[in-house]
């Protein structure tokens, strides 16, 4: 069996910076339109730099390409790199292409850091007032939040509800004393079996959050589905092994599992989807936060220390 050899073995992200790197890969005959499974320009488009954006679109036979449902132009707005945006504009790349969820380029960059990025053509939709209010919000929250460290945290963000509330459903009793302030120090010292019954809860606008900064429990179906009682759960556990994992459960039932919150937008996402997550990219708390409708004014509630600690009563939390 023959390997194809596309020219870009051993290309690294940081490659995509050298512009004087990837034209000597060109000439020597690596392939413009194929890359480790994706599309160069894509990869540029997001992580390179503008002369190597430029160098690309001028080597591909089609700048507006499709990979996964869109083009090289999304990948620099989603990536927040206006000025390869502006250089594949140049190149000819189309703002105003609709694409996932409905979304262009062009009109998704009106709900960004540069919405002036593009001139919208007359008749072109702009965004609506509902999609302008997410937008707004979003820019306040993921500010709210800060630059938080969350790896190993689990989250459960609960839409209605006070922290005390959230007790009586979880049927918690109140963590005092040298014992939880032990824990709290070093919670990896302790037997998993003690230290993920004890979560904290706080009351934020909105709702409540139910944390661990130190494990899943939160997210597990036996805690979502107690709290989610007429109303809706975000549940998130930052797994540092594989990355962000999500689930929705509303009044008792899952509706979503091994979800990726502040991951790119999904190929078959809603408009109101693909918004948040071009909204929250990078930003799974805030992803969370939001799709609870909770509107966090800090990071107390996640990073602590939360209105109270509880532990939870014994019990198979992997059973809904």
């Amino acid at each position: 069996m023959t390997i194809h050899d596309d020219g870009w073995a051993g290309a690294g992200w940081e490659d995509w910076q050298d512009h004087g790197g990837i034209r000597r890969r060109l000439d020597q005959g690596a392939d413009p339109e194929v890359w480790g499974g994706g599309r160069p320009l894509h990869r540029a488009a997001g992580f390179g730099s503008t002369a190597v954006v430029t160098e690309m679109a001028r080597r591909v036979a089609d700048v507006d390409a499709l990979e996964d449902g869109t083009t090289a132009l999304w990948e620099a707005v989603l990536s927040d790199r206006p000025d390869n945006a502006r250089a594949l504009e140049a190149a000819g790349a189309d703002p105003w292409r609709p694409l996932i969820g409905g979304w262009s380029p062009g009109r998704l960059s009106l709900a960004g850091p540069t919405p002036d990025l593009f001139v919208m053509p007359e008749g072109e939709r702009g965004l609506s007032e509902a999609e302008r209010t997410a937008a707004q919000e979003g820019r306040r929250l993921v500010a709210a939040l800060g630059g938080i460290h969350y790896e190993g945290t689990g989250l459960a963000c609960v839409t209605g509800i006070n922290a005390e509330e959230a007790v009586r459903r979880l049927e918690a009793t109140p963590a005092r004393g040298e014992e939880l302030e032990e824990l709290i120090e070093d919670p990896y010292a302790y037997d998993p079996d003690e230290s993920l019954r004890v979560v904290g809860v706080t009351t934020v606008p909105g709702g409540c959050v139910v944390t661990q900064p130190w494990g899943y429990a939160p997210q597990m179906p036996g805690v979502l589905t107690r709290l989610s009682a007429g109303t809706v759960c975000y549940g998130l556990y930052a797994n540092p092994k594989s990355g962000n994992q999500g689930s929705i459960v509303q009044n008792g039932g899952i509706e979503g599992w091994d979800l990726h919150p502040g991951g790119a937008p999904d190929p078959d996402g809603t408009p109101g989807e693909v918004l948040a997550s071009y909204l929250y990219r990078h930003n799974a708390v805030a992803y969370a936060c939001a799709f609870a409708e909770l509107r966090l004014t800090d990071a107390r509630a996640v990073v602590g220390p939360p209105d109270i600690w509880v532990e939870l009563p014994q019990r198979d939390y992997w059973e809904h």
